[in-house]
């Protein structure tokens, strides 16, 4: 609020200030040796002021005038921005509410599936299943803390996450899902540390991995690739589906935001609310990074997410970046 607020009083101070310039050069023009000394005309009107009153009395104004400019704008910007911090305010009041009422029955639900695995013999077939239930468990009990924290503002701005084990643990979850849908899914892990938390990075792979799978039609490919450097991380989920259409691809970003269907070719695939790819940008900005269409036709699209690279990270060179 107050930026703009700034703005527009520098936008009025520089009008004002125009004025004054435009009113200084006509009294000297009027003070030339030419305009003194010109006879007046039958209708002309000659009005003599001091000069130092007269430029005392325009800085005064013009002084005047900019506050007062300054002033309205701060009561306009404030008045815009009301509604905007307000649902602002309800969004994360939302967000943390949601969140906490679900801690509790996670942890309860948590708590069952660690009994249960104890009950279960390590040779039985189902040991497995119930291993990666109370994983499933403690993901969304991390998923809800970090958005616990992301809306009291307390992320952590030092925190780092493994990418590989984090491509790997995405491709674990969303090979289920492809396989469902008759989808094949490619993931080329790399080694690279990226500044962002574990559980934000996961949020991000499953959101873009899981949005291409469900507008990939049966028998098509997902492919997710990375490239590093040392200062950014390039993530990029390839699919060949039918492409974005009905909306600029710039806009599947934005809350809430659908595309219109492509046609048959894409009879597979669900209805999303336009909530995942918007939380992907989201994480990506709050960390210094950014979320992309790359490439988007019938043939298929790209998205890329950008993450800045952990200082400490062991990384791969893009070729390009080394050229």
């Amino acid at each position: 609020m107050i930026g703009i607020a700034l703005r527009v009083a520098v936008v009025s101070a520089a009008l004002v200030i125009a004025i004054i310039v435009l009113v200084v050069a006509y009294v000297l023009w009027q003070l030339t040796p030419n305009q003194l000394h010109e006879r007046p005309g039958p209708t002309d009107v000659h009005i003599y002021l001091d000069t130092i009153d007269l430029s005392i009395a325009v800085i005064g104004v013009g002084g005047l005038a900019i506050v007062l400019a300054g002033v309205a704008a701060w009561l306009i910007a404030r008045r815009a921005v009301r509604p905007i911090a307000e649902a602002a305010r309800m969004q994360r009041t939302f967000v943390a509410d949601a969140s906490h009422e679900l801690r509790t029955p996670l942890t309860v639900l948590n708590a069952r599936v660690q009994r249960l695995q104890r009950m279960t013999p390590i040779d039985d077939r189902r040991r497995h299943v119930v291993e990666e239930l109370r994983e499933d468990t403690q993901i969304l009990i991390d998923i809800v803390n970090d958005l616990l924290e992301a809306a009291a503002g307390s992320t952590d701005p030092d925190g780092s996450a493994d990418l590989r084990a984090a491509m790997d643990s995405a491709h674990r979850d969303m090979d289920v899902l492809a396989a469902e849908r008759g989808v094949t899914l490619e993931v080329e892990p790399i080694d690279a540390r990226l500044r962002v938390s574990p559980t934000q990075l996961r949020r991000c792979l499953v959101a873009l991995t899981d949005n291409a799978i469900g507008h990939t039609p049966p028998g098509g490919h997902v492919r997710v690739t990375a490239t590093t450097t040392a200062t950014r991380t390039t993530i990029r989920v390839e699919d060949d589906g039918p492409g974005i259409v009905g909306i600029r691809p710039a806009r599947v970003f934005d809350r809430f935001a659908h595309g219109t269907s492509a046609g048959t070719a894409t009879t597979n695939t669900r209805t999303g609310y336009g909530i995942g790819l918007a939380l992907v940008r989201d994480i990506a900005v709050r960390a210094g990074g950014d979320a992309v269409v790359e490439h988007t036709n019938s043939s298929g699209t790209v998205f890329a997410l950008h993450l800045p690279t952990a200082p400490d990270s062991d990384f791969e060179h893009d070729p390009e970046d080394r050229a």
